[in-house]
């Protein structure tokens, strides 16, 4: 229990201390010029209206100009036309940049990168003495990492997530609680694994005997996961039976989607949640796919394809830059003319659409007497 505390108040103090900036650091990172004490530090983001010392507050909207002349903020951005109307609170420092609300939001990044940065390794942690591990690197309660495995610098590994026999996470990546990147997957730079993911499951691989059972396939390949990656809670990616299963640079996986066995997922595709792609298909760069779709195995999907939430593919689509929906999906404008006949066919009583299917295979059948 002292070692947990140790650590806990270590790491505490180590946050503290890096949300304290002063009024000329934050010049550098916004790209604004100080009015007032350059040295004032600051240590908490607030609101304009009730912010109290040692905050950085910020003024984009006029609404909200009667505020500054109250406020209690140490540091207040504005833009660099602004002008005070009235006198304004005595040890109150501008930082005047070309746009507040821009500059603050970039702030809001900046802080929540030091809220969640920790480092250290949890006495609880199980780390192999072969696991290489990078600078600054933090790694939490009941994680496993394997023999051979190769950890980035600032990587987070947070409570039971786990990092299998010579799997490799690229620096500033990050794993949250239970997700796990098992035997030989790669996890290239700057990428986030949510809760419960899993990276290198073995594919569904089983072949038909002659009794009627199934023998499993052995998946001997792995993941591969480019840079700048987002991988979605409870999301499992399968690993290759031969080779890799691969997403490319900038892809991003919502929830609870299934991705098969040597799947490829092009450069900036996104997924929404609940969506399956079967085994050897290939998604092409920039495409967008909506939630709960269905996408066949061996097939293509072209570059920048739009799939409709719930639609089947069941064939390849190989126009780049179209609209699919339906099932199975067909470009959306085809869809559209089919909604709009079946609206149509629901409006005709069912005695006359009887008829005139009557007559239209009357008039086929004639028509194919007279050919014959």
């Amino acid at each position: 229990m002292e070692r947990v505390c140790a650590f806990l108040e270590q790491h505490t103090l180590r946050r503290f201390k890096l949300m304290q900036q002063t009024a000329a650091e934050l010049a550098v990172l916004l790209d604004g010029n100080v009015k007032g004490n350059p040295d004032v530090r600051v240590r908490r983001l607030a609101k304009i209206e009730s912010a109290g010392p040692g905050s950085v507050s910020f003024l984009a909207n006029p609404e909200y100009e009667r505020f500054i002349y109250t406020t209690e903020a140490s540091i207040v951005i504005v833009s660099e036309t602004f002008e005070a109307s009235e006198l304004l609170p005595q040890g109150l420092t501008l930082l005047r940049v070309e746009d507040p609300y821009r500059a603050f939001a970039r702030l809001l990044e900046a802080f929540d990168a030091v809220l969640k940065r920790q480092e250290g390794v949890h006495p609880s942690a199980i780390v192999d003495e072969n696991v290489v591990l990078g600078e600054g690197c933090f790694v939490g309660p009941s994680v496993v990492i394997e023999h051979g495995a190769v950890i980035g610098d600032r990587v987070e590994l947070h409570a039971h997530a786990h990092v299998g026999r010579d799997a490799r996470i690229g620096h500033d990546s990050v794993l949250h609680s239970g997700a796990k990147v098992l035997d030989r997957c790669v996890v290239g730079k700057q990428c986030t694994l949510q809760a419960g993911a899993v990276v290198g499951s073995d594919g569904f691989g089983f072949a038909p005997q002659d009794d009627g059972t199934y023998a499993k396939v052995p998946q001997t390949g792995n993941v591969v996961i480019e840079d700048h990656c987002d991988v979605g809670a409870m999301t499992t990616i399968d690993r290759a039976t031969l080779g890799s299963t691969i997403l490319r640079q900038g892809c991003k996986l919502d929830n609870l989607i299934q991705v098969a066995h040597n799947v490829v997922i092009g450069e900036a595709t996104v997924i929404a949640a609940q969506t399956g792609i079967a085994g050897s298909t290939t998604i092409g760069a920039r495409c967008m796919i909506g939630g709960q779709v269905g996408i066949g195995g061996h097939l293509k999907v072209a570059a920048g394809s739009k799939i409709a939430a719930k639609s089947g593919v069941s064939a390849s689509l190989i126009q780049e830059g179209l609209t699919y929906q339906g099932n199975p999906a067909v470009p959306v404008k085809q869809f559209q003319k089919f909604q709009i006949a079946l609206r149509r066919l629901a409006r005709i009583p069912l005695g006359e659409r009887l008829d005139a299917i009557e007559q239209a295979l009357e008039t086929s059948r004639t028509a194919q007497e007279q050919d014959s």
